[in-house]
């Protein structure tokens, strides 16, 4: 019997039809696959531990601000989570502000990483980094020293667990010393503040000073109290203005590291001095004025996240956020048992607005770096000065070297 005309045939039979025509039954035809999932976006948790400082006095425009260094770790987490999106990883911050009242650092980091958060950037002295090393050094967490320049912590007190952010003492005085010797001026007068901070710092000095042939041509300490917050003539400031008759010098150099009394030497000299050190020109990792090298977007960007200018402390903390954030996108992994010898790898480089990529010393977990030397309102130079040369890179020639070091991991 014929078969009807096609435009007679019903849509199922007509698929039917089709199906016999491949002689294939119906059942064997399966529905297509669901498209893949997209890739869920790990996430890598870091946490900032840090004193919040008191509210600025109305007349001290330099006073440091409340947020100084946390304001440093935002701007970073977007920056990881800007890279993030393209290489689906995320970031989150943990922010913990100690104070009275609160546990102490090491009770907050092991807070943190019973949390999950693997890598501790704090903003915190000497001996609360050891204390939060110590703490969770069987842990497997990372811990990034962002404010102690205790060259202690780079020596025979450090920790296998721990990166130096923020430049040792002795890069600090090394940058400075550089740059005079590069000036010629070689004769220092070195005036020393009571605290034991300021000894220390007096003492990288002089070991600079012996590094690059420079002369201390006389050593006095500081007895007269914290002038530069003096608010009012005292009976002391006549003997001040003399305090630094009778001395051969080229530049006053103070160890002042609390701010007291070192802005107060400037222009009071008996002969016309410069004045460097703690105060006057210093040597350090950022300053406003800072516009090469890209450093002008990053002032900018700053400036509108936080409503202020950036300051060292920020930058520090900033470039510990953004050194787990391109070890973690290069690694492709958050664990820090593979980011954490990758930091101490020749290969890692962290773009920094410097000129150059920083990467960490593998015997001391120190990160090399630039430093910028500036006065109050304009970057005067940079370190290391041109001519200053070294086996591995010229930054090794602030701080102290490999045959120097007395770091031992254990």
């Amino acid at each position: 019997m014929p078969l009807p005309p096609r435009s007679r045939l019903s849509a199922p039979a007509l698929a039917l039809a089709g199906l016999l025509s491949q002689g294939l039954p119906a059942s064997a035809q399966e529905p297509a696959a669901p498209p893949p999932a997209p890739a869920q976006a790990s996430e890598t948790r870091i946490g900032v531990i840090y004193r919040p400082q008191q509210a600025p006095a109305s007349y001290d425009a330099e006073a440091v601000p409340e947020d100084e260094g946390v304001a440093g770790a935002r701007m970073a987490i977007q920056d990881n989570n800007t890279t993030g999106r393209f290489t689906k990883q995320t970031y989150a911050l943990d922010e913990v502000a100690l104070g009275e009242g609160t546990p102490g650092a090491a009770e907050a980091a092991k807070a943190l990483v019973d949390k999950g958060v693997k890598y501790l950037i704090l903003a915190l002295p000497a001996a609360e980094i050891l204390s939060v090393a110590d703490a969770v050094k069987g842990q497997g967490a990372v811990v990034f020293n962002a404010a102690a320049p205790d060259d202690a912590l780079r020596g025979a007190e450090c920790r296998a667990n721990v990166f130096h952010v923020v430049p040792s003492r002795a890069m600090q005085t090394d940058a400075l010393a550089q740059f005079l010797t590069f000036m010629r001026w070689r004769k220092l007068f070195l005036i020393v503040g009571p605290n034991e901070a300021d000894r220390l710092y007096a003492e990288a000095w002089k070991n600079s000073a012996r590094k690059f042939a420079l002369k201390i041509q006389a050593e006095k300490p500081w007895t007269f109290g914290p002038l530069a917050k003096a608010r009012g003539d005292t009976p002391t400031r006549s003997e001040a203005m003399v305090f630094t008759r009778g001395v051969d010098y080229d530049m006053a150099v103070v160890a002042d590291e609390a701010g007291d009394w070192g802005d107060y030497v400037p222009f009071r000299t008996v002969d016309p001095r410069p004045v460097a050190g703690t105060q006057g020109l210093i040597a350090t990792t950022w300053h406003p004025t800072l516009e090469t090298w890209g450093a002008a977007q990053a002032q900018n960007r700053f400036r509108r996240l936080s409503g202020r200018l950036m300051r060292p402390l920020d930058y520090q903390v900033w470039a510990s956020v953004r050194a787990v954030g391109d070890a973690v996108t290069v690694k492709k992994s958050a664990d820090p048992a593979v980011i954490a010898p990758y930091f101490a790898d020749p290969s890692f480089s962290l773009p920094a607005y410097k000129g150059v990529s920083l990467s960490f010393r593998p015997w001391d977990h120190q990160l090399r770096q630039p430093l910028i030397i500036v006065q109050p309102k304009a970057v005067v130079s940079v370190s290391p000065e041109a001519g200053y040369l070294h086996q591995r890179t010229p930054l090794d020639t602030l701080g102290v070297d490999l045959p120097e070091t007395t770091c031992k991991f254990k």
